[in-house]
């Protein structure tokens, strides 16, 4: 799957260029004549044929155009800054399960520090991980937020989870039926302090654990949103 731009919704005939066209010409070798199927990361889903390959990209021969609706309910993640890169494997598994929405969380015991490089090597990492998963929604990633905004996302979801290591109650035991958006709250390694467990859990959050065993930053969002869709979208 390789992402075009809106404007080429439609067409029949589509160029592929940049980093998206290198990645197919160049990195996947696709060659004339052989399938490919394109998406606008919005829905929109084109199959079609390569028609030409040349240094800068491919041009597709595009014969059917088609748009998928959005999956429900919507995936919330926000997700706290890892250390070693654990974030940017958390940001990968979440979004080939099929998380719509990353936050990249600034929490009080997150060693990693946000740079103006986080987001859009967070967005990079979700964009490879939609193409290989062949998504035609791809998740977008927003942020660095506090403490503040984060609460002020809790509030505004349907149903908000707080992965918690002490928490008495399982996410099994929350009621998800008829929920359009679900956000899921993971906290850093150090996990996640009192002041921000009662200001999540005084906006609405339901503080949750998974199982008996404590579980990293950078798995437990995509094992709780396996745990989620399961119930939802799987089921």
């Amino acid at each position: 799957m390789f992402r075009v731009a809106a404007a080429a919704v439609g067409e029949t005939r589509v160029r592929l260029d940049g980093p998206e066209g290198h990645h197919a010409a160049v990195v996947r070798r696709l060659r004339t004549g052989e399938p490919i199927c394109i998406t606008d990361g919005a829905g929109a889903r084109g199959v079609g044929v390569v028609d030409l390959v040349d240094r800068g990209g491919l041009e597709i021969a595009v014969s059917q155009w088609t748009q998928d609706t959005p999956e429900r309910p919507r995936l919330v993640a926000v997700q706290a800054l890892a250390k070693g890169g654990r974030d940017e494997a958390a940001v990968e598994s979440m979004t080939e399960v099929g998380v719509d929405e990353i936050v990249v969380w600034s929490a009080a015991r997150s060693i990693a520090k946000p740079t103006e490089r986080t987001l859009p090597k967070w967005q990079t990492v979700a964009d490879a991980a939609s193409r290989q998963a062949r998504r035609t929604w791809w998740p977008t990633v927003v942020g660095p937020l506090g403490l503040s905004d984060v609460v002020s996302k809790v509030g505004a979801a349907d149903v908000a989870l707080l992965l918690h290591e002490s928490a008495d109650t399982s996410l099994w035991g929350i009621d998800l039926a008829g929920s359009s958006e679900l956000l899921v709250v993971i906290g850093p390694e150090g996990g996640i302090t009192d002041e921000e467990a009662r200001a999540m859990t005084d906006a609405g959050a339901h503080a949750v654990r998974l199982g008996s065993t404590v579980l990293r930053s950078s798995t437990a969002g995509v094992a709780a949103l396996a745990a989620i869709c399961s119930r939802t979208r799987w089921a």
